[in-house]
C-alpha cells in the first residue's frame, strides 16, 4: 500500500484524525494545487475545492473531511 493510499484511507475514515499536510498530499496527487491554501481544481470539469489551513492547530475538522471526501467522490477522483 502506497503512502497516497494510506493517507486516502485515513481521510475517508471519519474516526481517524487527518492533518492538513495529508490533505495537501492527496490534492497534489489528484491535480493542480495552490501553496497558500489547499486548492484543487480540474480544468476539464471546471471544479475547484478550496480549504484554508486550520489554525491554531493542524488537524482537519470532521465536517471538512466529510466535505472533501464527498467532493472527490462526486467528481470521480477517488
Amino acid at each position: 500500500m502506497s503512502k497516497y493510499d494510506k493517507i486516502l484511507e485515513r481521510l475517508i475514515d471519519s474516526s481517524i484524525i487527518s492533518t492538513f499536510q495529508e490533505l495537501e498530499h492527496i490534492l497534489k496527487k489528484l491535480g493542480k494545487t495552490s501553496e497558500s491554501r489547499a486548492t484543487n481544481y480540474d480544468d476539464k470539469k471546471n471544479h475547484i475545492i478550496r480549504i484554508h489551513k486550520p489554525h491554531p492547530g493542524n488537524k482537519l475538522k470532521k465536517y471538512v473531511k466529510k466535505y472533501i471526501v464527498s467532493e472527490l467522490k462526486k467528481n470521480n477522483l477517488i
